[in-house]
């Protein structure tokens, strides 16, 4: 396990992995967390024949630190409003330590739960913090793609960030 790393589970959805992995920096979760879980149904939408092309490649042969799990069996009290993938990862997490997320209601139905959420910018963030990656280069890649973000969320993480010595680790 990564220097550092909590020695809870955490669990991701979809959406921070799919932007890691378009933005080239999937490599820092096993860096930050060492083992990251994904129900099955997580990597079926990666695996998505709408998914990007090198999201599909990813998700083809997964990496040894990404330990998929069948999806659970029922899923809990008050989660079926959320997508599949939100609902089996917020299921998963339940006693885990951690559940990467970006969206919304996914990230308020685990916090309701008393669970810790991070998403793909707060990502970012403790990426940078360890030094594994250009905040500034990340943050530029990130813009380029469809992922949504209020501006001045991103413009503050730079600038807490700015003039602080993050580069690749």
């Amino acid at each position: 396990m990564p220097e550092g790393a909590a020695t809870a589970v955490v669990v991701a959805d979809t959406g921070p992995l799919h932007y890691l992995i378009l933005i080239g920096h999937i490599a820092v979760l096993p860096r930050l967390f060492g083992t990251v879980a994904v129900p099955a149904t997580v990597l079926g939408e990666l695996g998505h024949p709408n998914a990007p092309p090198e999201v599909r490649v990813f998700v083809a042969t997964p990496p040894r630190w990404l330990a998929a799990h069948a999806n659970p069996i029922e899923p809990a009290p008050g989660l079926r409003r959320l997508d599949p993938g939100e609902r089996d990862a917020l299921a998963e997490a339940l006693g885990a330590g951690l559940l990467l997320i970006d969206e919304r209601a996914g990230t308020a139905a685990a916090r309701g739960r008393g669970l810790e959420t991070v998403g793909t910018v707060g990502l970012l963030g403790r990426a940078a913090e360890a030094r594994l990656l250009d905040l500034a280069e990340a943050i530029a890649a990130l813009r380029a793609t469809n992922f949504r973000y209020r501006r001045e969320l991103l413009d503050a993480l730079l600038a807490r960030h700015q003039g602080d010595d993050h580069g690749h680790g």
